[in-house]
């Protein structure tokens, strides 16, 4: 995946709209050194926000699991997310990113004030990655469990871990990686949700407290289940992710993409893979 630079970028922030990277969070606030932040990422490509609303409901979610304070209704995210949408060229493919964070320590110093807690709504260009596919291997690192971290909520502390995954296998020339779970089962990849076909059915990890349950996951279940596809959520091995007929990913970034290598093994993408994306994108244009 490319390093992402600077793009066109508009933050609402204290009450008005700031252009450019707008500096938000000093060094003494709570989020800065102790990561009490929290976000949620939606698209909008071609006009069209998909489950813009559900992202908008997580990232409260989130800030409730992380012990800050929502201070922002959905409604209000999403009135804000289009006014800020009007801000760009009509056809720009945008990365929208709602945010919290504790500015102060509370009474417990390292747990943050809830009282405290800053917001502000990013929107971003990004443009939507080609379907052209990736390689991933098994990564060395595991994903937490939610005794050892906070992983029902998109929690900027969980990210640390899912970029050491990737800088290790990106070292090894691969683009991304399978992670397991502290019990050695198969959770997601180190930035998406992993789907895996095999003899005509697709298979994804059962949700057991060690990975996000994403809302584009969500999407593409329930779109293929009513297109009549088998979806198993269930425990996978690594050795069933190498053995599949084809592999694909779900995300809020880049949606549906293809695996094209595990490991040494090529692959090319499959009737599932084309179904699940060709639904979504049917969904997210309708």
């Amino acid at each position: 995946m490319p390093g992402q630079s600077w793009s066109k970028t508009w933050t609402f922030y204290e009450g008005d709209w700031h252009e450019g990277n707008v500096p938000i969070m000093g060094v003494r606030d709570h989020a800065a050194w102790l990561c009490s932040s929290v976000f949620d990422g939606a698209r909008t490509f071609e006009g069209v926000s998909p489950d813009l609303d559900l992202h908008c409901a997580r990232v409260n979610a989130s800030a409730e699991t992380m012990h800050l304070k929502p201070v922002v209704p959905a409604d209000q995210w999403l009135g804000l997310t289009q006014d800020g949408i009007k801000r760009f060229a009509k056809d720009a493919a945008l990365y929208i990113r709602p945010m919290y964070w504790a500015e102060h320590s509370g009474a417990l110093l390292v747990a943050p004030d809830p009282e405290s807690t800053k917001w502000c709504l990013s929107l971003y260009e990004a443009p939507m990655r080609k379907p052209e596919g990736f390689s991933i291997t098994l990564s060395p690192y595991r994903k937490p469990s939610l005794e050892c971290m906070p992983v029902d909520a998109k929690a900027g502390c969980l990210y640390p871990n899912n970029a050491r995954a990737l800088i290790e296998a990106n070292s090894r020339g691969f683009g991304n990686c399978v992670m397991l779970d502290l019990i050695g089962n198969v959770a997601e990849l180190a930035t998406a949700n992993l789907f895996v076909g095999k003899d005509g059915v697709v298979y994804t990890p059962a949700v057991n407290g060690t990975f996000l349950n994403g809302i584009t996951r969500q999407r593409v279940i329930r779109l293929l289940r009513e297109a009549g596809v088998s979806v198993v959520e269930t425990t996978l091995s690594f050795r069933d992710v190498q053995n599949a007929d084809e592999i694909f990913s779900s995300g809020n970034y880049s949606k549906v993409m293809p695996v094209n290598r595990i490991d040494e093994r090529s692959l090319q993408p499959g009737p599932l893979y084309r179904k699940a994306r060709e639904l979504y994108w049917d969904y997210a244009h309708g």
